[in-house]
């Protein structure tokens, strides 16, 4: 397939086009784990585990398209277990799942209670560990993402090409999520609040219950746009707190 079949054949180009939007779509998960997860990290770190963990998620994406065959076999049931069989996938997709309510869950009790030591703004909080964390998380939304994509496009060349596309929207765009959550603690109460739904969805579609990718991104993107609107009415509340002040 050369480059003029690209650019002339429409049937190419709207493949391109669609399975780069839902690879983009799909990768919103990934793309507020790893904000969360860089958070606790000095600035200098948090950019670097942030361009690792996008450089593994496409990484791994590529490699999984290269091995479609093996891709296959996950979804293959290894034992039944209250009448369901589950696969190499679902028990990856339920591993994931758990780490992501256990990560969350620890995250909201700091959150709330607050840290042991408030002298250090990071306490505890290694790069390599956090890198780890998100080659785990990396791994699940691979899987989940590129066997929801294989079968919308003809061609290995057009699935390769929409993944990297995706991936690089998805690293211009963390680095303006990860900002917005580091300013704005509600926010990132929200965002931690999406993992944990997240993670029970993916619990869920691992069991055999699966349910709606859209329905949980038209949940998410109605809670972020009430943050929105909270984070707006916050701000000009004090703007005119100020100029009261300057007035008096």
């Amino acid at each position: 397939m050369s480059l003029l079949d690209w650019v002339t054949d429409p049937a190419i180009l709207a493949s391109l086009v669609t399975l780069t939007a839902m690879e983009i779509v799909l990768g919103i998960d990934n793309v507020i784990f790893i904000s969360i997860i860089v958070a606790r990290l000095p600035p200098h770190e948090g950019q670097r585990a942030r361009q690792i963990g996008l450089a593994l998620a496409l990484i791994f994406r590529i490699a999984l398209l290269s091995l479609i065959f093996v891709l296959i076999g996950l979804t293959a049931p290894l034992f039944t277990f209250l009448g369901h069989g589950y696969s190499i996938r679902d028990l990856i997709l339920l591993a994931g799942g758990l780490f992501l309510i256990v990560k969350a869950t620890r995250e909201i009790h700091q959150d709330v209670e607050g840290p042991a030591h408030e002298a250090e703004p990071h306490p505890g909080v290694k790069f390599g560990a956090t890198v780890a964390q998100i080659i785990v998380i990396d791994i699940v939304f691979s899987i989940d993402s590129i066997i929801t994509a294989v079968g919308m496009a003809e061609y290995l060349a057009v699935m390769i090409a929409a993944v990297v596309l995706a991936v690089v929207v998805m690293y211009i765009a963390s680095g303006a999520v990860s900002g917005f959550i580091e300013r704005h603690p509600t926010a990132r109460m929200l965002a931690l609040s999406f993992l944990l739904m997240i993670g029970f969805a993916l619990i869920a579609d691992a069991a055999g219950f699966h349910i709606p990718r859209a329905y949980l991104y038209t949940a998410m993107a109605f809670s972020a746009g009430v943050e929105f609107l909270n984070v707006l009415a916050r701000r000009n509340r004090d703007k005119r707190r100020a100029a009261r002040q300057e007035a008096e």
